[in-house]
C-alpha cells in the first residue's frame, strides 16, 4: 500500500510509520522542512494546509494519514491548525473524485462521551491546559461527520497515550471513552498505531470515528 503521511516526524506519526514500514508498505513522509524520518521511502516538502499541495502529494496513493500536532506560531499554540488542515486536505483530495486515496485522521479524545452522554472536555475535571486544543479538534471532527464524498476515519486515543510497549493487543470503541476494569483509559503510541495501520489494511470504520483503548 501506498501511503502518504503528515506529522510523520511527531511522536504518534513516526510510529505510525515504523508500524506502516514493519508491515512492507511504502510511506512517504510529507513535511513542512527538511526533516529525517526512518524507514519512510521518501521525505518530501508538503503543506497540509494548501490544498493544491494536498491534491499533488496525494495522487496515486492508496491512503492519506494526518498525524499532524497543533505546534506553534509566534509562540502561541496553533490549535485552529485541526480545522484548517480538515478543510484543507477536503477540497486537496476532492480534486481527484471517485479516485481520492482513503483518509486516517489521529484525533483526540476530548470529544469522546462517557456513559452520561457527556463529551469528556465539558467533564467539570478535565484539565484546562488541554481544553482549547481539544476542542478544536472536537470542531475538526465536525468538519468531517459533513463530508460523505471521501473515505476517511477518525481515530481517537484513549484518554492517556504515552509512547510504550508494543503488544498489538487493543479494544476499538465508537463514540464513548472506553475503560478498563479499574477505570482508567491508556493506550501506548505503538499499541494505537498498530490500530491505525490495521484499519488501513482491513477497513471496518468507513466515514465515521473510532477510538482505541486498552
Amino acid at each position: 500500500m501506498k501511503i502518504l503521511v503528515y506529522g510523520a516526524t511527531g511522536r504518534i506519526g513516526s510510529r505510525i510509520v515504523a508500524e506502516a514500514v514493519a508491515r512492507g508498505h511504502d510511506v512517504v513522509a510529507a513535511t513542512r522542512g527538511p526533516s529525517e524520518v526512518p524507514g519512510a521511502s521518501e521525505v518530501v516538502r508538503g503543506d497540509i494546509l494548501d490544498p493544491v499541495s494536498v491534491a499533488g502529494l496525494a495522487a496515486g496513493r492508496d491512503a492519506v494519514i494526518s498525524a499532524i500536532s497543533s505546534g506553534f506560531l509566534k509562540g502561541a499554540p496553533a490549535y485552529d491548525v485541526y480545522v484548517a488542515a480538515a478543510g484543507s486536505l477536503v477540497d486537496g483530495l476532492r480534486t481527484a473524485g471517485p479516485a481520492a486515496p482513503r483518509v486516517i485522521l489521529v484525533g483526540g479524545a476530548g470529544s469522546l462521551v462517557v456513559g452520561s452522554g457527556v463529551r469528556v472536555v465539558d467533564l467539570p475535571d478535565f484539565p484546562p491546559q488541554f481544553k482549547d486544543e481539544a476542542l478544536a479538534q472536537a470542531d475538526a471532527l465536525e468538519i468531517w461527520r459533513s463530508v460523505d464524498d471521501i473515505d476517511w476515519t477518525y481515530v481517537s486515543p484513549a484518554g492517556t497515550i504515552e509512547p510504550g510497549e508494543r503488544t498489538g493487543r487493543y479494544r476499538r470503541g465508537g463514540d464513548e471513552l472506553l475503560v478498563d476494569e479499574t477505570g482508567q483509559s491508556t493506550i501506548s503510541m505503538e499499541d494505537y498505531a498498530v490500530a491505525v495501520v490495521d484499519e488501513l489494511e482491513e477497513p471496518a470504520a468507513r466515514r465515521t470515528r473510532i477510538t482505541v483503548a486498552y
